[in-house]
């Protein structure tokens, strides 16, 4: 321990000097950044290395966390005031705790100060997930990684019956009944129907497009018309998946995609479907559509996923950490971390670049549902109300409630936990 200690402060002594030596001034930057591990930390990896590159007076102290541990550190330290965290990553539906409290700098200041404007380039409806009220305050974050969920079927199976682009659910549902009668050994429709977040992400896109609300101005909005239909809907359309759905997650919705069986997923996120292009993993190279979710009532609402960067307003680096946003939410880098690394950028112009629309082919796709996406409601109760709707829906789908009965239980669940 003591020998480890020793080479940590040799080390820590000699980078002044070697700065130094390259004519560069000892005037040292450190900018911790509280992150994520996985696809996530590696990602930021190689952004610090392209900034530093750039820019050597600064360095950097990257913490790749889990997701809990993310959220719990985050709020300790802001809560604290300290000052520790100089970027944070969050996860889009955690950003309102933040932005109520008042613990994140705002960013329209920082553009403004630095006489720069918010490049349009980067999809507008994913830089308004960084503002409260939402969508039309001030800036509080940034979109870095674009996840949005997308909806995946077998062209080549559609196309027999017609459809070459599902515009609506129905045409989803009457292509299903055609697959379940003609296709044997087909699994027509693939979802995750695990109890809590699973089933409560693949039934939102259909929930917005049969036009309901989770809350409306506020207050619970379960119990009406729209979220009846939507339900009703998705209790019939799952009369086509698999026997056992509700023990599917994100593995058995991908593997059924690449060996072929399954027909029509109606959640797919971009790290399931890495491989479909891949013939020594896939059976369906050439056949899997990649596309935004369809309408109904409304128009098309995928769901989105974002991971937003954030300043918290007492760290003692703003102006270098704001630098850094903008280097990390670049084009440039959003298309060199595309490349190297897979995460989805949020730009424009990213997306459309042929040598990653090649690796991606997904990528128009997952423009269009960054640009025509919804976010779940900005609550601070989000994760109890996903907790109660994933649990009735889930009873729903197995025939212990009605539809009808489902919907009224979240009504009562949800407005308790609003109110009390």
């Amino acid at each position: 321990m003591k020998r480890m200690s020793m080479t940590m402060v040799i080390v820590l002594l000699l980078i002044p000097m070697a700065l130094f030596a390259r004519g560069v001034s000892e005037d040292v930057t450190t900018l911790t950044i509280a992150g994520r591990d996985g696809a996530y930390g590696d990602a930021m990896e190689l952004a610090i290395q392209s900034y530093t590159a750039k820019n050597p007076n600064v360095r950097f102290e990257l913490l790749k966390l889990s997701g809990s541990e993310l959220m719990e550190q985050s709020v300790i330290e802001l809560r604290g005031g300290t000052g520790a965290f100089d970027v944070i990553l969050i996860d889009d539906p955690f950003l309102t705790q933040l932005q109520e409290a008042g613990w994140l700098a705002d960013l329209d200041a920082l553009y403004r100060k630095k006489g720069v404007a918010i490049d349009p380039d980067l999809v507008e409806n994913m830089v308004n997930i960084g503002r409260y009220p939402y969508p039309n305050g001030p800036l509080y974050a940034l979109p870095h990684v674009g996840n949005v969920a997308l909806f995946a079927y077998r062209q080549d199976v559609s196309r027999k019956y017609g459809i070459e682009k599902f515009d609506t659910w129905s045409q989803v549902l009457d292509v299903a009944k055609k697959i379940k009668a003609n296709e044997p050994g087909m699994a027509p429709i693939l979802f995750r129907g695990v109890q809590g977040n699973p089933i409560v992400t693949g039934f939102l896109p259909i929930y917005w497009a049969f036009g309901a609300d989770i809350l409306k101005d506020g207050k619970p909005a379960f119990d009406t018309p729209e979220a009846l239909n939507a339900l009703e809907y998705f209790l019939e359309l799952a009369k086509y998946a698999p026997q056992g759905v509700t023990a599917y997650q994100a593995t058995q919705v991908s593997d059924a995609l690449l060996s072929g069986v399954g027909a029509i997923a109606i959640e797919v996120w971009p790290g399931w479907i890495g491989n479909l292009e891949n013939p020594e993993l896939s059976n369906v190279v050439g056949k899997v559509k990649i596309a935004a979710h369809p309408g109904e009532v409304k128009r098309s609402s995928s769901m989105i996923g974002a991971w937003m960067v954030a300043i918290p307003k007492d760290s003692k680096n703003i102006d270098a950490a704001f630098d850094f946003l903008l280097h990390l939410t670049s084009a440039e880098t959003q298309a060199m971390i595309s490349e190297k690394n897979g995460v989805p950028p949020t730009r424009h112009s990213v997306h459309k670049i042929s040598s990653l629309v090649a690796m991606y082919p997904w990528y128009p796709a997952q423009l269009d549902g960054q640009i025509s996406g919804s976010i779940r409601p900005r609550t601070n109760y989000w994760a109890e109300i996903e907790s109660v709707f994933g649990d009735y829906l889930q009873r729903a789908l197995v025939g212990n409630l009605t539809a009808k009965a489902a919907l009224e239980q979240i009504q009562r669940r949800v407005t308790e936990i609003i109110e009390r």
